[in-house]
């Protein structure tokens, strides 16, 4: 006999739901825009630095802070940036759910009739005979809540969105913070040679762009090879666009 219980387990074992495969979005692509956005920001300055035609030793090590400067002023301005715009939307989608399914439930009480055979052409759309649609519905029509949520995922293709607007936004921002921090780690660390930081950093990142595309790539079952590509594509693409600019300012 199923229970609670016993749907956990299966839940956690055979399709493997854990927090992080739950948190899937807000731990990827928070992480992933946290080191683009924070790369780009080196790789411009580190342009415009490196094309400079006369640069002393003094201002060698104004660049660098001029680097790590701005490059942690926009990590956590747009780390916090990404939290709150997760915190909106995700409170927004939240609110258009429950207005739709206030709308479902007032036209099953208001207009029984019309909903009724509109299930039954859904049903039928989704490979049913006209028998057992009827019969389904029927069968819905015991359980108004249960029939408004199958209306609202099979007519509006709209679900509940689980996760908490605030837990959803902390995700990200950590994320965001936590991956974006790695191109910044060797101008921490000042290893004294703009050349040298700078190619650390871009190790730094492809190593954190591959990390992410792997872990994108074991929850989504798709080919690894191909989602570590795909990221570390997107990231040196951005960096190498915001390189260029930043020479175009030297």
């Amino acid at each position: 006999m199923m229970d609670k219980e016993t749907l956990q387990h299966h839940l956690k074992h055979v399709h493997k739901q854990t927090f992080f495969s739950d948190h899937l979005k807000e731990l990827v692509y928070g992480g992933i825009d946290g080191i683009i956005t924070t790369f780009a920001v080196v790789a411009g300055f580190t342009g415009a630095t490196m094309m400079a035609t006369s640069q002393n030793e003094k201002g060698l090590g104004m660049s660098v802070s001029v680097v790590l400067i701005f490059g942690l002023a926009n990590l956590f301005a747009d780390g916090f940036s990404m939290g709150v715009g997760d915190f909106l939307s995700s409170r927004a989608e939240k609110k258009l759910f429950d207005r739709e399914r206030g709308k479902e439930v007032s036209a099953i009480e208001d207009d029984e009739e019309f909903e009724y055979d509109e299930t039954i052409f859904i049903l039928m759309e989704n490979g049913f005979t006209k028998e057992d649609a009827h019969t389904i519905t029927n069968i819905y029509k015991k359980n108004p809540d249960f029939w408004a949520e199958f209306m609202m995922q099979h007519e509006l293709n709209m679900t509940y969105p689980e996760d908490s607007p605030v837990r959803s936004a902390m995700i990200t921002f950590v994320s965001f913070i936590v991956f974006g921090s790695i191109p910044l780690l060797p101008y921490i660390f000042d290893m004294s040679s703009l050349h040298v930081e700078f190619m650390m950093a871009s190790i730094f990142t492809a190593l954190a762009l591959t990390l992410l595309g792997f872990i994108r790539a074991k929850f989504t079952k798709e080919c690894i090879i191909t989602s570590m590509l795909e990221i570390v594509g997107l990231g040196m693409s951005a960096a190498f666009i915001a390189y260029f600019v930043g020479t175009l300012f030297a």
